[in-house]
């Protein structure tokens, strides 16, 4: 295969051609073809490049729920609209997904190269300077189609430049890409909000999109359609694929890809990983919220705790999907790391309503979450696009853009229904931190107006300085004019406890209970996520799996010596 075209010399006019030169070095800004499957360098360069692209998207996308109470504030937003921006975003999201299904015909890298550049310019010159919340929802859903984009894009050109005896460890090192998104999110805010603004803190993750674009431009390419279009099931088989391609018409491989992604194995584990992945979801936009209004976190204090939760499963993504390719199976990681994550989760969800609960105790269950968690879901990911090469491997984009769309609605959906479950959190969100204020500034107030409750009672009848002198006579008799002032220069405060106290207090009983409940959803998705796992494509034995593999190595060689023979 020596005669095969280099990366560099398959998208480049030869040297006598016209445009030589300059032109060339323009057109490689948006022909990315390799007629060949690359070299190990430049395929890990690859492979890379796609990594740190997905980290900083993410870093875009999760930076805004850990300044969630300020971008509220900021804006004069309820919560409950600013759930409705996330809510309309993941649904646009959704159906972007299914725009980039025609991954295949426009290009892959060109995708994640340009949506990336696009996503920056907004996350740092739109987001910060938003005139008002109605834009801030506009600015973000632009994001948010960028992003449905790009989670297709991804992880196809994932499954391009990995051969399935390495794609848990491709797959690993993809997924970390959310998981380490949310992590320098918490990490970046949790050190510099003292110093900071949240629009400073959203203009670090657009800073960190331009730097990394400008690698994506130079250095990203994918795989010529009729080369990616083959299952390689191990570097072994480039010869026999690159020999293949030749003869593979693309448009005809893609010829109904979208019905035969509509099965349960594929549709049906879709549904599945969205529904496993509800406590994450949680996790990347409701944690500040959460520990905030049941616990008193700071913002910076609850983004240091979440650390725990992402650095775990970055590890375990990694250290799973090597452990995945050696065995060669996916099946038994996904479901010990579902019983794993079912479990925990549990002893999680029973926290919720106990106060007291101390910050190294939530740590060690976000370690063992984010570990089991990452134990299913890398090894599901390679599972994933094997299950979908298994009806067609022209077909990647599509079987992903039914993963992409499903995960976003699943996330749009529960996003939208949990305030109606956990109905505490916008009392607590929208005038708690009020409704505190002004206990602490009306305290003498407050003594004051509880000894003589039905004085003030009928006092409160009345505006200020329009009660009857009559009574003004008896409430400085029986109050005292010193006290009396007292209570009305805290008239503004006590009218704040008077409207929103009650909503707050009871809020902040039942919060608990209702997060408890949501946790417990988020265990059955998980439950729900087991049964699926037995349709996916793969083997439960290693040893079946490494014979299958010694298997396919002799098939290939048999049809390397055919096409040796025929050319011959």
């Amino acid at each position: 295969m020596s005669a095969t075209p280099t990366s560099f010399e398959a998208d480049r006019p030869g040297p006598g051609a016209p445009g030589a030169g300059r032109r060339g070095v323009l057109t490689r800004l948006y022909r990315r073809d390799l007629v060949g499957y690359p070299p190990t360098a430049q395929r890990i360069g690859c492979l890379a490049i796609v990594v740190l692209t997905t980290i900083v998207l993410y870093y875009m996308l999760y930076v805004q729920y850990a300044v969630a109470t300020s971008i509220i504030t900021h804006f004069g937003m309820t919560y409950r609209y600013f759930v409705w921006v996330s809510v309309i975003g993941n649904a646009i999201g959704a159906f972007a997904s299914l725009l980039a299904g025609l991954a295949d015909r426009w290009g892959r890298a060109n995708m994640v190269v340009y949506g990336l550049l696009v996503a920056s310019v907004l996350v740092f010159f739109g987001l910060p300077n938003a005139g008002g919340k109605a834009t801030y929802l506009v600015l973000f859903a632009l994001v948010s189609f960028v992003e449905g984009i790009v989670l297709v894009a991804t992880p196809a050109l994932i499954r391009d430049f990995s051969p399935q005896l390495g794609r848990a460890t491709a797959m690993g090192y993809w997924t970390m890409g959310p998981v380490i998104g949310s992590l320098v999110v918490t990490m970046v805010t949790s050190h510099t909000l003292d110093s900071a603004g949240w629009q400073d803190e959203v203009r670090y993750s657009g800073i960190a999109g331009f730097i990394v674009f400008v690698v994506a431009i130079v250095a990203l390419r994918e795989l010529a359609p009729a080369v990616r279009d083959q299952i390689m099931v191990s570097l072994r088989d480039r010869a026999l694929v690159e020999a293949r391609a030749k003869g593979i018409d693309p448009a005809a491989s893609r010829r109904g890809e979208w019905r035969q992604m509509l099965r349960l194995d594929v549709a049906g584990s879709a549904l599945a990983i969205a529904l496993f992945l509800l406590l994450y979801y949680a996790a990347v936009g409701n944690f500040v919220v959460y520990f905030a209004t049941t616990f008193g976190y700071s913002e910076q204090r609850a983004n240091a705790l979440a650390n725990w939760y992402w650095a775990a499963n970055a590890i375990a993504l990694v250290v799973v999907g090597l452990l995945s390719d050696r065995l060669k199976v996916r099946k038994p990681f996904m479901v010990v790391g579902a019983v794993g994550s079912i479990v925990v989760t549990a002893l999680f969800a029973a926290r919720a309503t106990h106060p007291t609960t101390d910050y190294y105790t939530f740590a060690w269950l976000f370690i063992g979450i984010g570990v089991f968690s990452g134990v299913a879901y890398g090894p599901w990911m390679a599972g994933f696009t094997e299950t979908v090469e298994k009806h067609n491997p022209a077909a990647t984009a599509a079987g992903l853009a039914v993963w992409g769309w499903t995960v976003r609605i699943v996330v749009a959906v529960s996003t939208a229904f949990l305030p109606v479950l956990v109905t505490s959190v916008t009392p607590l969100v929208d005038h708690g931190a009020q409704v505190t204020a002004a206990n602490q500034q009306a305290g003498p107030a407050l003594a004051i107006v509880k000894q003589h409750p039905q004085l003030f009672a009928e006092l409160g009848k009345y505006p200020a300085g329009k009660a009857p002198a009559a009574l003004t006579a008896q409430a400085v008799q029986q109050v005292g004019p010193a006290d009396l002032a007292v209570v009305q220069k805290a008239q503004p405060q006590l009218a704040v406890l008077n409207a929103y106290g009650a909503k707050v207090q009871k809020a902040s009983e039942h919060g608990p209970g209702q997060w408890r409940d949501w946790w417990w959803i988020c265990v059955g998705g998980q439950v729900l996520f087991v049964p699926f796992v037995f349709l996916m494509a793969g083997r439960w034995s290693p040893k079946r799996a490494r014979e299958d593999a010694e298997e396919h190595e002799q098939l290939v060689a048999r049809e390397l010596a055919a096409l040796s023979a025929e050319r011959g």
